[in-house]
């Protein structure tokens, strides 16, 4: 099998929209629904710093890198500022609903805390496999509009484009990484990537589980019915955690790489709708 590689003929391309400007969201935005809410809100919360990591650790390993992936990192960082900034207006709706969310926030600020006194290559290794979530995750809300079927527009809109966008750089902390690596053998390197893929999953879990709780708890959804409730959105209807478990196991395999499958097609769909918002060329 050949080895997979980023497409020859990709471009990453920056698109700058901003959403629900000047308008005031339910607060269960989405499908009316305590729970799928819940689930999308607190992962935005973690998006404005998590995406500040995600940039800072790519960014230390931009010099010296081949001018084709230079510039992938150049527009990955103008697409992850402007996620930042839309998921910055989106969590002013969330705490618009009454909704404090200190305690998410503060989550996000120990997981990254953990990492501020690690090498930048371990940063690096945590954006890696964080970037896998992302993309798996965007190709599944893409791939599925049950997802955000009933979703307030311009909140679907904004994760939408934010999903596509995943999608088209995804492989920008990976071919980082290897570049980065590409003196290690090849032991060492599956070896960090998978110990750091393990940690990550599990403070990722834990961190968003243990947020989406807390604002069904602000909402009066409390014990079990918060629990069983959270559990059956993630794992049967809609499912979105469990359809992603075998995208996120192929990360552990040999020969793995972002775009061993290519999903482009999945951002073509919607590619016309962004096409006035595309930024000029550096």
């Amino acid at each position: 099998m050949a080895k997979a590689t980023t497409p020859a003929d990709l471009t990453i391309t920056p698109r700058d929209l901003r959403f629900g400007r000047g308008m005031r969201r339910a607060r269960w935005w989405m499908n009316d629904d305590p729970v799928a809410t819940a689930f999308y809100n607190a992962l935005s919360i973690t998006f404005p710093k998590g995406e500040g990591f995600f940039i800072e650790s790519v960014r230390a390993f931009r010099e010296g890198t081949p001018p084709r992936l230079a510039a992938e990192i150049n527009a990955f960082i103008k697409q992850e500022v402007m996620h930042t900034r839309e998921h910055v207006a989106f969590n002013r709706h969330v705490t618009d609903q009454g909704y404090d969310v200190s305690l998410l926030d503060r989550h996000v600020d120990e997981a990254l805390a953990m990492t501020a006194d690690k090498p930048a290559i371990a940063q690096l290794a945590a954006t890696m496999a964080l970037e896998h979530f992302t993309a798996i995750l965007a190709h599944q809300l893409l791939a599925e509009p049950r997802h955000l079927a009933g979703a307030e527009p311009q909140a679907a809109a904004m994760w939408r484009w934010h999903a596509a966008e995943e999608i088209e750089h995804k492989g920008v902390a990976y071919d980082t990484w290897r570049h980065a690596t590409r003196d290690w053998p090849r032991l060492r390197r599956w070896a960090v990537k998978t110990l750091v893929m393990l940690s990550t999953t599990r403070k990722f879990f834990v961190g968003r589980y243990l947020g989406i709780i807390e604002l069904l708890r602000q909402d009066g959804i409390t014990g079990p019915r918060a629990h069983l409730g959270v559990l059956q959105y993630a794992l049967v209807r809609p499912g979105m955690v469990r359809k992603i478990l075998g995208a996120w196991f192929s990360y552990f395999l040999p020969g793995f790489h972002p775009w061993r499958e290519d999903d482009r097609k999945l951002i073509a769909r919607a590619e016309s709708d962004y096409a006035a918002a595309v930024l000029p060329a550096a």
